[in-house]
């Protein structure tokens, strides 16, 4: 999993408002296009969700799987599998938050491992389609309320 994809955008609030649309897993399906659901299993003391299932359609990346969270106050939160799915075997990844004059400047990076052989560009791809849109439409969720 050494190849990572970030990506990062600039949204117009302050970092808790960030984190809050962020931890907000159910509502994932209105915002980021490619998670069909999303339900927590698990929370922990800091009251965030600690454990999700995410049933997600990427076109070349589809699968049911479960990620593990860590949160860091409001600056951070970074994910790893848990429990696999049929396709993917590894995914980690961040969100990184960085409060600017102009808003919160947000780092998204991204990791995936596939269970099937795929061109490591194919990957690459998908990777950045799942960022671009996820920064994309956790900006309008933020903005937009």
């Amino acid at each position: 999993m050494a190849d990572r994809t970030t990506s990062s955008i600039t949204i117009g609030a302050d970092r808790a408002s960030i984190m809050t649309v962020i931890a907000d897993f159910p509502a994932y399906p209105e915002w980021a296009g490619q998670v069909k659901s999303a339900s927590v299993l698990d929370t922990g003391t800091e009251g965030r969700p600690s454990r999700v299932r995410f049933v997600l359609d990427a076109g070349v990346i589809s699968d049911d799987y479960v990620l593990g969270y860590d949160w860091s106050d409001d600056a951070a939160v970074s994910w790893h599998v848990v429990e696999a799915g049929k396709m993917v075997s590894g995914l980690n990844g961040s969100y990184r938050l960085a409060e600017t004059a102009g808003g919160t400047e947000v780092t998204y990076e991204l990791a995936v491992d596939l269970k099937v052989p795929m061109i490591g560009m194919i990957k690459r791809k998908a990777e950045k389609v799942i960022i671009d849109t996820a920064l994309k439409g956790l900006k309008k969720r933020v903005e937009g309320r």
